[in-house]
């Protein structure tokens, strides 16, 4: 039997966890009953998420030069296609060693120095990245890439600061509607070839270094949106009606925050969730461009491809986190992996043909919200209050971690087995993933006295 705290209801719940006979304890929050009702709160909540949505697309556009100008600018400078491959997976890389950084930042300053000094760290990433292409230096490029690759860390971590003030009904929807906001900059950003060279030749730089210029502007003027105007802090003022039972202030090292996120059964599953949709996703859509080509399309149809890749991952984000929010984000999980199960089988029966590989990666990226956003939301409903920032930071230094190795090991295994082989790496995450979910749809929950406020 375990104790814990589950936000979606704000109460202490039993939960019979099959996977283990032996009685543990978790630390358990208590809260002011419906805090989040409050005027205050709820004309906070309502400025943060508007600055944190205008902050996504900000960022998301600044970082969208990566993808398209990004990969020209590896395989220029570095001249080796393996070198190229090291300098895209970096970008991955920086995302995965940022989150814990950032994590405890949020959790010693709150998400306003967090998230504001992450978007200024990409932007230092964006400068070093000019200056690999003047030297044509390949550790640089290695190097801007790292540090480029915290804005994607900040991305993913600003859809749980838009969690920290809301009612736990409304989790669902408001953190989707924070993915979704990057969809604009998603789309957008990989456009910034052309209106770069023209920066390019006003400044004086190689062609490929003026994307990167703008993208030094847009960020920086994320970060300094969010330092300056997201107050007050949410997860600060989310602190103040949140205390722990025991009286700990919840400060706890990364391998302490582990141990209590693993040992939580929701929230281990959330974090299993995250990674395989993650893994899934990468593996697949970074061998798409590769699998057109090779049978004929035109750089114009791999990057509608790509196009429509994203509009799965995101354009449908809100409606996923209504779902999660009506019928509860394990159920959502499941039809999640069945997508994902749905876009193996169209991609290993396509055979390279454009249409039938555009609905695959359609239905590849949908499959990714279908479990990003659910696995965020169990996420925060299931740890304690204390340790969730760090928490948040962890699964999302985990799926970036995941990530990158996916994009390293795609290359080798799409040319032993070809694309199809490729695709059953999904198959043998969604159906461990799918049984998985229906064992926790069936689990007990027993309510048991409610929380109070301990004033």
């Amino acid at each position: 039997m375990a104790t814990q705290t589950r936000g979606f209801f704000n109460r202490r719940i039993a939960i019979i966890d099959n996977a283990a006979n032996e009685p543990r304890t978790v630390p358990v929050v208590t809260s002011a009953v419906g805090w989040q009702r409050r005027p205050e709160i709820i004309a906070a909540q309502r400025r943060s998420v508007r600055l944190l949505i205008l902050g996504q697309v900000l960022g998301s556009f600044g970082m969208g030069a990566a993808p398209s100008v990004g990969v020209l600018l590896a395989e220029q400078v570095t001249n080796s296609e393996t070198m190229a491959g090291l300098a895209r997976t970096s970008m991955t890389l920086g995302a995965a060693l940022a989150g814990i950084p950032l994590a405890v930042l949020a959790t010693h300053g709150g998400r306003r120095v967090a998230l504001s000094i992450g978007w200024f760290v990409a932007a230092v990433g964006a400068a070093v990245l000019i200056g690999a292409a003047i030297t044509d230096n390949a550790a640089l490029m290695i190097g801007g890439m790292l540090l480029f690759g915290c804005g994607t860390a900040v991305g993913l971590q600003s859809r749980f600061a838009a969690t920290d003030l809301v009612l736990p009904a409304l989790r669902g929807r408001t953190l989707s509607f924070v993915v979704w906001s990057g969809t604009l900059g998603t789309v957008l950003g990989p456009n910034l070839g052309e209106p770069g060279e023209w920066v390019s030749r006003r400044l004086g730089l190689p062609p490929l270094a003026g994307a990167f210029v703008i993208s030094i502007v847009v960020l920086v003027v994320a970060g300094l949106l969010i330092m300056i105007m997201l107050r007050p802090d949410p997860l600060l003022t989310a602190a103040r009606y949140e205390v722990r039972a025991d009286g700990h202030t919840g400060r706890a090292s990364i391998r302490e925050v582990f141990a209590t996120l693993w040992s939580i059964g929701p929230a281990r599953f959330a974090l299993l969730t995250v990674i395989g949709a993650h893994l899934s996703m990468v593996s697949l859509m970074t061998m798409t461009p590769v699998q057109l080509s090779h049978h004929g399309s035109t750089l114009t149809i791999v990057g509608i491809t790509i196009s429509i890749h994203v509009l799965g991952m995101y354009a449908l984000s809100p409606l996923v986190g209504y779902a999660s929010d009506r019928i509860g984000p394990v159920r959502v999980i499941m039809i999640g992996q069945l997508i994902f199960l749905s876009s193996t089988l169209i991609a290993i029966m396509s055979a390279g043909a454009a249409g039938w590989t555009m609905l695959s990666l359609f239905l590849l990226g949908l499959g990714w919200s279908c479990g990003t956003v659910p696995g965020s939301i169990m996420l925060t409903e299931s740890v304690p209050a204390p340790i969730r920032p760090s928490a948040q930071g962890v699964v999302d230094s985990a799926m970036n971690g995941f990530a990158a190795l996916a994009a390293l090991i795609s290359g080798p295994i799409f040319a032993a087995v070809g694309f199809g082989g490729l695709s059953l790496i999904a198959v043998l995450v969604a159906v461990p993933l799918l049984a998985y979910a229906v064992r926790m749809d069936r689990r007990i929950i027993v309510p048991l006295a409610p929380s109070v406020d301990p004033d």
